[in-house]
């Protein structure tokens, strides 16, 4: 799907807020040690074993790029949801697996 960059950060931005949002919530209600940390377009997630899982805007391509302790994937957005089609996932449910993963923590977007 073609988008304007306005189209784009919209998109992501909400992407970020609502992950954002989550984690803020999981950590006061299941006191998780999670850092989260979030600054010029990219969204630092850190655990208590000291792994991260990064994530960021790639506004050339429009793309969102995630790197977790098991690779790199990058998602693009295809009318209705973020696709990695290389790795066959979607955004949000690879993203609540990969922190499921690192950290043994669950979480829903």
């Amino acid at each position: 799907m073609k988008m304007t960059d306005t189209e784009y950060h919209h998109k992501v931005d909400e992407v970020f807020h609502t992950i954002e949002n989550a984690i803020e919530a999981m950590i006061d209600e299941q006191d998780a040690d999670i850092d989260i940390d979030a600054s010029g377009g990219v969204l630092d997630i850190a655990f208590e074993d000291g792994s991260k899982i990064v994530i960021n805007k790639q506004e050339p391509l429009h793309e969102i790029w995630l790197a977790t302790r098991f690779g790199g994937y990058h998602f693009s957005f295809d009318g209705n949801q973020w696709y990695d089609s290389r790795n066959k996932c979607e955004f949000v449910s690879h993203l609540e697996s990969s922190i499921t993963k690192q950290s043994g923590l669950v979480i829903t977007f």
